[in-house]
C-alpha cells in the first residue's frame, strides 16, 4: 500500500501521545525507590515504491518498537554488590560497639584496679577489720562486674541471632517472591509497559536481596534471573520458579552457619548476614578473653590464701569460687578469712607477708594487664570497623549516584520532553486536518 498524508500523520499522534504517557509517568514517579525511566523505542515505516526500483523507499510515518528501561546492568551488579558490603559493615561496626559498650559498661575494669587498691590499704593495717570488710565488699563487686560483662556480651550475641534469624526469613521471602516474577516475565510481552514493571519489581527485590547475602546473579533474554547465594560459586538460591530454603544453625558457642534446604552449606562473604556472623565471632572471641581473665583472677588469688593464715589462725581458704566471667562468685563469707598472714603465723598476726605474696602473685599473673589488653582490643576493633563502615558507605553511596545518574529521571529533560512531543503531537494533529481539508476542497471540485 503506497504512503499517504492521513496515514503519516496518524502514526505521528499515536507515537506523541504515547511518549507524552511514558514522560508524565517517568515525571510522576522521580521520587518512587526501584523506578527506572522509561523512553518510547521509535523506527521509520518505509515501504518499497515500486517493482525494479531497488533502494528507493517511500516513507510511511512512525510506529512505536516498545519501552525502553534505562539501566545498565553493570551499574546495577555495582550498586547490588556495593550495598551488600556496606550492610555486612554496618552490622559488624554495631556489633563492635556493642561488645566495647558491654565491657565498658559493666564496670569491670575499675573494679578489678579497685580490688588491688582495697589490697594496698589494707597492707596499712592487716588486722583492722573495716580494711578487711572493705577487700570482701570490693572482691564481690568484681565478681558481680565479670558476671554483668559476661551477661552483656550474651545479650550482644542474642540481638545478632536475632537480627540473623529475621534475615533469613527475608531471604526466603524474597527468593520467592523472585520465582513469582520469573513467572510473570515469560508471560509479559517484550517492550511492554507490564514488563517494565515486572524489572522494575525484580531489580527492587534483587537490590533488596543483596542486603542480605552476597548474590551473583544471570538474566536469560527473556528476563528471568537466576540467583547464587555465596558468590558466583555459590549455590542456586532461585531458578526459574524454583526457590530453595535457607536455613540457620546456631553452633555450642553462639556463632551461626548457613545452609541451603538442597543446596548445602553457603559461605557468606558480604551482606548483613555476614555481618551477623562475623560479629558473633567477635562476641565468642571476647567472651573466651574475659573467661581467660576471671580464671586467672580465681587461680592466682586462691593459689595465694592456700599458702597464707587468716585472722584466726586457720590456713587460708579460696577467695573466689566457679570458674569463668559468667560463674566466678564470692567464697568468702567475711573479711576474717583472708590470709594476709605467712603460712603458721599465729592467730592476730600483724605480719603482712600473705598479702604481699598475693598482691605479688597479682601483679606476675598480670590480671589488670590482661582485662586491660581485652578492652584495647574491643576498642581497636570498634574504631577499624567504623573506618572500614564509612568508607563502605562512601563507595556504595557513589555507586548509587552512578546508577542514578543513568537511570533516574530527570525533571528538566523530561519537561523538555513533554513540550517536544506535546508540539510533535499537535503538528501530526495539524496535518491530519490539512488532509482532511485538501480532500474536502477535492471532492468540492465539480
Amino acid at each position: 500500500m503506497s504512503s499517504d498524508m492521513l496515514n503519516i500523520a496518524a502514526s505521528g499522534v499515536r507515537v506523541a501521545r504515547a511518549a507524552l504517557d511514558v514522560a508524565s509517568q517517568n515525571i510522576a514517579n522521580a521520587a518512587t525507590d526501584g523506578y527506572v525511566r522509561r523512553t518510547v523505542r521509535m523506527s521509520e515505516v518505509a515501504l518499497g515504491s515500486g517493482f525494479g526500483r531497488i533502494g528507493d523507499f517511500s516513507l510511511s510515518g512512525v510506529r512505536i518498537d516498545g519501552l525502553t528501561r534505562n539501566a545498565d546492568s553493570f551499574r546495577q551488579s555495582e550498586l547490588r554488590r556495593t550495598g551488600s558490603d556496606a550492610a555486612r559493615g554496618s552490622v559488624e561496626l554495631t556489633a563492635s560497639e556493642n561488645v566495647e559498650a558491654a565491657l565498658e559498661q559493666s564496670q569491670v575494669f575499675p573494679s578489678l584496679t579497685g580490688f588491688e587498691n582495697t589490697l594496698q590499704q589494707l597492707a596499712t593495717d592487716p588486722v583492722d577489720t573495716s580494711l578487711r570488710t572493705a577487700v570482701i565488699e570490693q572482691a564481690r563487686t568484681l565478681a558481680r562486674t565479670f558476671g554483668l560483662a559476661s551477661s552483656g556480651l550474651d545479650t550482644v550475641g542474642e540481638g545478632l541471632r536475632f537480627d540473623a534469624a529475621a534475615g533469613v526469613e527475608q531471604i526466603n521471602l524474597l527468593s520467592g517472591q523472585l520465582g513469582q516474577l520469573n513467572v510473570q516475565l515469560v508471560r509479559t510481552q517484550p517492550g511492554s509497559s507490564d514488563q517494565a514493571a515486572l524489572l522494575d519489581r525484580r531489580d527492587a527485590v534483587l537490590k533488596s536481596l543483596s542486603t542480605f547475602a552476597d548474590i551473583n546473579t544471570q538474566f536469560a533474554a527473556d528476563q528471568t534471573v537466576t540467583v547464587r547465594i555465596g558468590g558466583a560459586a555459590g549455590p542456586q538460591l532461585v531458578s526459574g520458579v524454583t526457590s530453595d530454603v535457607l536455613a540457620m544453625t546456631a553452633a555450642a558457642d553462639g556463632t551461626i552457619s548457613f545452609a541451603l534446604n538442597t543446596g548445602g552449606p553457603v559461605t557468606l562473604a558480604s551482606g548483613s548476614l555476614a555481618g551477623a556472623a562475623q560479629g558473633l565471632v567477635m562476641v565468642r572471641d571476647t567472651k573466651a578473653g574475659l573467661d581467660a581473665v576471671a580464671n586467672s583472677l580465681i587461680a592466682t588469688t586462691n593459689a595465694a590464701q592456700s599458702t597464707g593464715t587468716a585472722l584466726n589462725g586457720t590456713s587460708g581458704q579460696p577467695l573466689f569460687s566457679g570458674s569463668g566471667a559468667a560463674g566466678i562468685a564470692l567464697a568468702l563469707s567475711s573479711g576474717a578469712g583472708l590470709a594476709t598472714a605467712p603460712g603458721g603465723a599465729p592467730a592476730g598476726s600483724r605480719d603482712p607477708a600473705g598479702l604481699t605474696a598475693l598482691r605479688s602473685a597479682l601483679d606476675s599473673a598480670d590480671v589488670t594487664g590482661q582485662l586491660n589488653a581485652l578492652l584495647f582490643t574491643a576498642a581497636n576493633t570498634a574504631q577499624g570497623r567504623r573506618t572500614t563502615s564509612q568508607a563502605l558507605d562512601s563507595i556504595a553511596g557513589a555507586a548509587k549516584l552512578a546508577f542514578d545518574s543513568q537511570a533516574g529521571v530527570n525533571l528538566d529533560e523530561e519537561a523538555v520532553n513533554l513540550v517536544r512531543f506535546q508540539q510533535a503531537f499537535q503538528a501530526s494533529s495539524k496535518a491530519i486536518q490539512i488532509a482532511s481539508d485538501l480532500f474536502d476542497t477535492l471532492l468540492a471540485i465539480r
